[in-house]
């Protein structure tokens, strides 16, 4: 799995105005806190905003804030807004995907993928991120022995 800048800037900018309690934050703020180019961070502000789960304050004292409680939104709820569905295939749903007879066990890999990734992306979200406790499965799957090597 690939995780784009895109995801991984969105998430980092959730988190961030997640701590930000005392109201809005600026995007120069976001930025600069979590090394995010601006014009990039505007971009994915926006699909977060579409998404429903930051909205803009405008004034003075305005930046951004959440829009919804960060125990609400998963990972895999930022990457969906964010990127598009977990896993494709040739830009189509696991589900969609036509093989011939001879290769069609490969749809069935694809949807076990997917599968493995919900069990961790949907079950984690940003206030977790914020608190840095994460659910007791995922703790688990980062102490299993060769999980932290490349391969």
């Amino acid at each position: 799995m690939r995780i784009s800048a895109k995801v991984d800037y969105a998430l980092r900018a959730l988190v961030e105005i997640a701590r930000a309690q005392a109201g809005p934050v600026s995007a120069e703020d976001v930025a600069a806190a979590q090394d995010i180019p601006r014009n990039f961070l505007q971009a994915v502000l926006s699909d977060l905003r579409r998404a429903g789960f930051v909205a803009s304050r405008r004034g003075q004292a305005g930046g951004w804030v959440l829009a919804r409680d960060p125990g609400t939104i998963s990972i895999a709820d930022v990457i969906r807004a964010t990127d598009g569905p977990l896993v494709s295939i040739h830009g189509s749903r696991a589900e969609d995907v036509r093989y011939d007879p001879s290769v069609a066990v490969l749809q069935w890999v694809w949807i076990a993928v997917r599968s493995s990734l919900r069990e961790v992306l949907e079950n984690v979200t940003i206030a977790q991120l914020v608190s840095g406790e994460l659910p007791s499965d995922v703790v688990a799957r980062t102490s299993e022995t060769g999980v932290w090597e490349s391969r």
